[in-house]
């Protein structure tokens, strides 16, 4: 499957199951967490991700703090997903012709989302071919880059606590979504 046809299809497929699942609808922030975890991330990948987001501090981190490192940025990004798809109300999304040549192993798959009475919004996912299919490396949303925003502030941190100071602010912090989420 094409890059943007991927994503076309991916976000159609969870659009339906939004517009169909009343708890979702109500925040039920478990079902929209597994809504993520089933249909979306499949489709990123999360180590080179993590790679971009830690920077030159990658080849710095044990296999095991790489590891600590990807699955709680994972787990950061499936409460960022998550909280996007429960502001869903209804915006429609026009996805751009794909500007790629059939030997391209990276690409952009460009959209916009609008939505009545409010600026359209831009998100672009930079998608790289890989033995498994198309994977997003990144997320830009009007034009920032989710990577990048995360790579100072994790540079920074690392700075001041280390890798494994980095590995506990994130983990601290996706207990705290968690609480958050099921008090909600």
């Amino acid at each position: 499957m094409s890059p943007d046809a991927l994503v076309k299809s991916i976000t159609q497929e969870v659009i339906a199951v939004i517009k169909q699942d009343r708890e979702i609808q109500s925040g039920n922030a478990k079902k929209i967490a597994d809504l993520v975890e089933a249909k979306i991330l499949p489709h990123f990948d999360f180590v080179r991700m993590t790679q971009y987001a830690v920077a030159v501090n990658w080849r710095k981190a044990s296999p095991d703090q790489q590891r600590a490192l990807t699955q709680e940025f994972k787990t950061l990004l499936v409460r960022t997903y998550s909280t996007a798809l429960s502001n869903y109300r209804d915006q429609v999304i026009d996805f751009k012709p794909l500007r790629a040549r059939p030997e391209d192993s990276e690409t952009t798959v460009r959209s916009e989302v609008k939505q009545r009475g409010a600026q359209a919004v831009t998100i672009d996912y930079d998608m790289e071919k890989t033995a498994s299919g198309w994977k997003v490396f990144d997320v830009k949303v009007g034009g920032v880059s989710l990577i990048t925003t995360y790579q100072d502030t994790f540079t920074t941190q690392i700075r001041e606590a280390g890798i494994d100071g980095l590995i506990k602010t994130l983990a601290a912090k996706n207990r705290q979504n968690e609480v958050r989420a099921k008090a909600s």
